[in-house]
């Protein structure tokens, strides 16, 4: 079974989809650790509740981001992780992590990406006039959300739509796609080669 750790920032329902999709064996992992950069992180809780090692280390005893991200990679190195997944966590994480674990981190960004980087995309996808939205999970490179695509899932941009309606839309998508995703990767399905994913003759989602 493989071994994975989730990073985290906030309230955690696209951890806790991992974990339904886990207890459900639709998924063939074990979360080893969620580590978090925020002290009172709602997600926290909820691996808590599962019986998952959690952790919280404080960003701010750090004298740089790089001392901080060399403080997690020997974590998830001592918990002999396999895959690392980003589900609401709001740091960038320097060129050192993510050498480090090369293709192994993968993230969940709520807009069809290349469109609608960074943060507020729902906002920006309403303000630009898209007809549709959607989620991407794609592998993390030293950019901000420019790594290579695994999956994305597409929704309708409504007449009448707010921020709030469309992210509760966009993220019912999210929680489906990224243990596709998790699992696709556990089974080996695509292979990543420069900034394409290649998948081997099947369905992404």
């Amino acid at each position: 079974m493989v071994k994975i750790a989730v990073l985290v920032s906030g309230r955690g329902s696209n951890l806790q989809a991992i974990i339904y999709s886990i207890e459900a064996k639709k998924l063939n992992a074990s979360i080893a650790i969620v580590i978090s950069d925020v002290q009172n992180a709602l997600a926290l809780n909820i691996a808590g509740k599962h019986g998952i090692k959690t952790l919280f280390v404080d960003p701010n005893k750090f004298k740089t981001r790089d001392h901080f991200d060399k403080n997690i990679i020997e974590i998830l190195e001592n918990d002999q992780v396999s895959l690392i997944c980003l589900a609401g966590f709001m740091r960038i994480l320097s060129k050192t992590f993510v050498q480090q674990f090369k293709n192994r981190i993968i993230n969940i960004h709520p807009s069809l990406l290349p469109s609608f980087p960074g943060l507020n995309v729902q906002k920006k996808a309403l303000d630009s006039g898209v007809k549709f939205s959607g989620c991407t999970v794609h592998f993390l490179d030293e950019g901000v959300d420019t790594g290579p695509i695994i999956s994305q899932a597409v929704v309708p941009v409504l007449d009448g739509d707010t921020v709030e309606s469309l992210s509760e839309r966009i993220l019912k998508e999210e929680h489906r796609i990224y243990s596709v995703a998790i699992q696709a990767f556990i089974e080996q399905r695509f292979v990543c080669e420069g900034k394409k994913v290649i998948w081997k003759n099947e369905k992404k989602s």
